[in-house]
């Protein structure tokens, strides 16, 4: 790609919270126009710190990086930082950061009148974001009402009210049933298919081939160990061991003994493998679906 297109360029950035907890450490990394990118890692990979550095809410602490022709660092101490936010949204892994007005049009409606909008222009820019999320008919309701999946809904639309061109999105399927989840993966999809950037941080392999051109694999180090096609890294077992993933478990049944790999969230003493957070990887390879029971008998 042309460097017109080059939207985010990190160099070395390492980000260390209050002078003790190294969180990201020397990552490389560039980011272009129209990408669905992944940030692939488990919990303390410093996903979430990655994204409030995209966001310019925090500036590295040492390492440069640069985003829209901006230096984040300025951009973090205040220098055109409102017309920064207009063009990258960050969407909260917790949605009630983002909800905190009396009903779900205020929080919609929010960002637009900060920026002295018109009237018209302002409900014009919630009723777009509002059916983006298809979420019309919660417009009146207040967010303590609405359900998880409705909040996460809810505070995306109040992103999108922004029109920005880059949506970062933190863990958005986290805590949701398996029903709204695969909803919200959906309109996640409509975002990219709308031609917006997506950079989505998630540890959640299942919905990575569907919402992903590329994928960014974050050890527990906060470094980069892998930077390719989903396909690719999603068939790298042995990768997603490092990344702590997947993992293997050791059972016993009666005298026969087998290890086969699970999701580092999973509950592996129940695990159903038709219905275990890798089986829809299936479309990859199985890259790390479970390998059958043994049955002793």
């Amino acid at each position: 790609m042309s460097e017109r297109d080059l939207l985010f360029s990190l160099r070395g950035v390492r980000y260390v919270y209050s002078g003790r907890h190294l969180a990201l450490d020397g990552i490389d990394l560039d980011i272009y126009e129209g990408e669905q990118l992944v940030l692939l890692g488990a919990n303390g990979s410093g996903k979430s710190t990655l994204l409030k550095l995209l966001d310019g809410i925090i500036g590295p602490t040492s390492g440069t990086m640069r985003a829209m022709g901006r230096d984040i660092a300025a951009v973090a101490e205040g220098e055109d930082a409102f017309r920064f936010h207009r063009q990258v949204g960050l969407v909260f892994q917790d949605p009630d950061i983002q909800l905190f007005c009396a009903t779900v049009l205020d929080d919609v409606a929010f960002g637009p009148l900060q920026l002295g909008l018109e009237p018209d222009e302002v409900r014009r820019c919630c009723d777009a974001a509002l059916a983006a999320m298809e979420i019309e008919d919660l417009a009146r309701r207040a967010p303590f009402e609405l359900s998880g999946g409705e909040k996460k809904r809810a505070a995306i639309a109040s992103v999108l009210s922004l029109e920005p061109s880059v949506v970062l999105l933190d863990e958005p399927t986290a805590s949701l049933d398996p029903r709204t989840k695969w909803v919200l993966v959906n309109l996640i999809r409509n975002l990219a298919a709308a031609g917006r950037t997506l950079v989505t941080a998630t540890h959640e392999l299942d919905i990575v081939p569907i919402i992903a051109s590329r994928v960014v694999v974050l050890g527990e180090d906060g470094r980069v160990l892998a930077d390719g096609d989903p396909e690719a890294i999603l068939g790298d077992r042995a990768l997603l061991i490092r990344a702590n993933l997947i993992h293997e478990h050791l059972h016993e049944h009666g005298r026969v003994r087998h290890a086969h790999e699970h999701g580092a969230h999973d509950d592996h003493h129940a695990l159903d493998p038709a219905d275990g957070p890798l089986a829809l990887a299936a479309p990859v390879g199985d890259p790390a679906r479970p390998a059958p029971r043994v049955d002793p008998s």
